[in-house]
């Protein structure tokens, strides 16, 4: 097939004002989701996307608006597609099967670990993991699959992370109503284990992150994992400073409240 037979298709960059940071990347990312759009570029500094695509740039403008970050098309033209590959759907898969058995595996460890610590903190930051080993599960089902199947499981992994925000906040209040004091060395310890296999998570996922809303959520997930364990290891210094319970149940809570929000963000759309 000559250059001027390839098929073509059209791409489009949109102007975003309000997408300044990889949360509002990943809302657009899950808004779009439902669309057969065959790539996604993000430029955050410049608040741009370009989209490429074979439906109407007016379908891909209507599903950005009601998102309130003041879309709008600044471009249209037609270019040579760019097809995804088996190859790419098979690397993708070995990547989300490492990342779900070390986000499963951590989940164990650091619930337990905390569990027998009394700290909130680590267990908290256990059940993140379970939330993420959950969303690389899912993510993992629909690797291949439309669109639309996609977007179904980002909506089923936010309704999880619902769920599991309800369990980090039943812990925390429990440990503030029997003035729990948390074991620091565990937190720190266990914390800094978490934090290795956070980034090691980073590191697999970082180079599919563009391959489809499902890898960008995994990829946004063991970012904000790799937050929550340096959170979890600063409130056990603190912890030992003041030889004060509260800067655990504050991490405790904070983790709780990033998983809720996160499940809020992806049901809405």
């Amino acid at each position: 097939m000559t250059q001027t037979d390839a098929p073509l298709e059209s791409s489009t960059t949109f102007q975003i004002p309000g997408m300044d940071c990889p949360a509002e990347e990943q809302l657009v990312r899950l808004a779009l989701a439902s669309l057969e759009i065959n790539a996604l570029f993000f430029d955050l500094n410049q608040k741009k996307l370009t989209v490429r695509h074979r439906i109407a740039s007016s379908d891909i403008l209507e599903k950005l608006q009601p998102l309130g970050l003041g879309a709008a098309i600044l471009s249209d033209e037609q270019v040579i597609a760019t097809p995804a590959t088996a190859a790419s759907d098979a690397s993708q898969t070995r990547v989300l099967l490492w990342l779900l058995a070390l986000n499963g595996t951590m989940f164990f460890v650091e619930v337990t670990a905390g569990w027998f610590a009394e700290s909130a903190g680590l267990i908290a930051d256990g059940i993140d993991m379970f939330s993420d080993a959950a969303v690389y599960g899912v993510s993992l089902y629909v690797v291949g699959k439309s669109a639309a199947y996609k977007l179904k499981a980002a909506k089923f992994a936010g309704f999880i992370q619902i769920l599991l925000a309800a369990g980090i906040f039943t812990r925390v209040a429990y440990q503030v109503s029997t003035n729990a004091m948390p074991a620091p060395d565990s937190m720190i310890g266990f914390s800094f284990l978490a934090l290795l296999v956070n980034i090691t998570c980073l590191y697999l996922v970082a180079k599919h992150r563009d391959d489809g809303v499902h890898m960008r959520a995994s990829y946004i997930f063991s970012a904000n994992d790799v937050i929550t364990s340096l959170g979890v290891i600063v409130a056990g210094f603190l912890v030992a400073w003041f030889s004060s319970p509260y800067p655990d149940w504050i991490i405790g809570a904070i983790i709780g409240f990033i998983v809720f929000l996160g499940g809020i963000r992806i049901l809405r759309l």
